[in-house]
């Protein structure tokens, strides 16, 4: 019976294929090492690592030869002209200009004196790219001296008796500026890149600029309407000898909601901090439980009912803080806007997404008089209502998110708030 095998594989990539993963990963750490360096210290190894390639076998004697001058026997000046094209790439960063010329005169006297060719001459190609990516002033004016200098260069290999004709001193001249078109190109992508970087900076400023505005309104606007709302009840039941127990029920509820707006502006002004001193337990969005939220709506006078529906699942701080900001605002729009008008608050958890509907029976404003002013829903009638700051905040919170967020106005004349919003549960 004949049983066809594979070919076997070459025994040499058998034996060394296991160690390319980790050879791959040597070089990812070598080339991350090497550029959290200095520039300086990079410059410096880069030209030391080039000056003994130049003189070690077999790269001595790859390099670029111009004018193809019968070649002469290499002396100690031919040493000397290979290190000042080869030194002075430790300034290739900060004074590329400088560094170029020092290597262009270096380049243009060895091939003048006709020495051979080695692996030195290269340097001019890294000076070319340095000028292209790093040089500063004089950026666009200083191709027309580099040019006048190579039109000298090829009439001194012209006198000395160079057979090159024009062709090939033009073909010369496009190969050098290839080396400095490739370092201005990437120049180009490091100065797009740094761009990029500064506009998503102001983007996340201005992002983080907003969510705080709005957190900031969100605290103040309901705590202070609370504390107005009550510190009005509590002079009418001062004036009252027989209700000494409700006005130090409602003295205590001004203390509470104070201390309340107090811990969270506290949170507020930890974020804004630039020193990062606060202790990590103090950059928690500070907010409490619903039901905290419904009484002490209740103790400034404002009938509410609550309803929770379904288990309550584990969410993100984000969801939670959410959530509660949609019913803070509410409650803090009926109590302004429809004081005394009995309002239903229903939290419906889902597994998926959580419910909350905020409904105040109308007609609005009935204890003031003053129609609120809604952003973000539509009326039934299909007119959309706009308004303020605070429903408008809620509606981006909640796309943020990724939910939906609906304010409008009932027929009876009340006023309807609901979101919907993800929770992060499993599908």
């Amino acid at each position: 019976m004949r049983i066809d095998r594979p070919p076997p594989r070459p025994r040499a990539v058998t034996r060394f294929s296991h160690l390319l993963p980790t050879v791959a990963e040597c070089c990812r750490r070598l080339a991350v090492w090497w550029r959290t360096r200095p520039s300086a210290t990079r410059d410096l190894e880069f030209a030391v690592v080039l000056a003994v390639l130049s003189f070690a076998a077999p790269l001595d004697s790859v390099g670029a030869q111009f004018g193809d001058l019968p070649v002469r026997q290499a002396g100690a000046p031919s040493v000397l002209l290979t290190l000042g094209q080869i030194l002075p790439l430790a300034l290739r960063t900060r004074a590329p200009a400088g560094c170029l010329a020092l290597v262009g005169l270096c380049f243009t006297a060895h091939q003048a004196c006709a020495y051979p060719p080695n692996f030195g001459s290269l340097g001019l190609y890294a000076a070319l790219y340095s000028v292209g990516a790093y040089q500063d002033r004089w950026r666009l004016l200083l191709p027309v001296p580099a040019f006048a200098a190579y039109v000298v260069f090829a009439l001194v290999l012209w006198r000395l008796g160079s057979p090159a004709g024009f062709v090939d001193y033009a073909v010369y001249f496009l190969a050098l500026a290839v080396f400095w078109g490739v370092g201005a190109f990437v120049r180009g992508r490091r100065a797009d890149e740094a761009e990029r970087r500064r506009l998503a900076a102001q983007a996340a400023t201005a992002e983080e600029r907003a969510r705080l505005a709005r957190e900031l309104h969100d605290v103040v606007t309901h705590h202070v309407t609370a504390m107005v709302v009550q510190a009005d009840a509590a002079q009418f039941l001062s004036a009252s000898p027989d209700s000494s127990d409700r006005l130090t029920e409602g003295l205590t509820a001004i203390s509470g909601t104070g201390r309340r707006a107090l811990a969270e502006l506290r949170y507020l002004l930890g974020v804004l901090e630039a020193t990062g001193e606060s202790a990590p337990s103090e950059r928690v969005p500070a907010h409490g439980r619903l039901s905290d939220l419904v009484e002490q709506t209740r103790l400034a006078g404002q009938p509410v009912e609550f309803v929770e529906d379904g288990a309550r699942a584990p969410m993100d701080i984000g969801t939670e803080l959410a959530v509660y900001r949609v019913v803070q605002e509410s409650l803090t729009n009926a109590v302004k806007y429809a004081a005394g008008r009995p309002t239903l608050v229903r939290v419906h958890y889902g597994h998926h997404h959580m419910d909350v509907a905020i409904t105040t029976e109308g007609p609005c404003g009935g204890a003031t008089g003053v129609a609120p002013r809604p952003v973000g829903g539509h009326v039934p009638g299909g007119g959309h209502v706009a308004g303020g700051r605070g429903l408008g905040g809620l509606r981006e919170r909640v796309d943020m998110l990724g939910g939906r967020f609906t304010a409008e106005s009932r027929p009876d004349g009340g006023f309807a708030v609901g979101a919907r919003i993800p929770t992060g549960g499993a599908v």
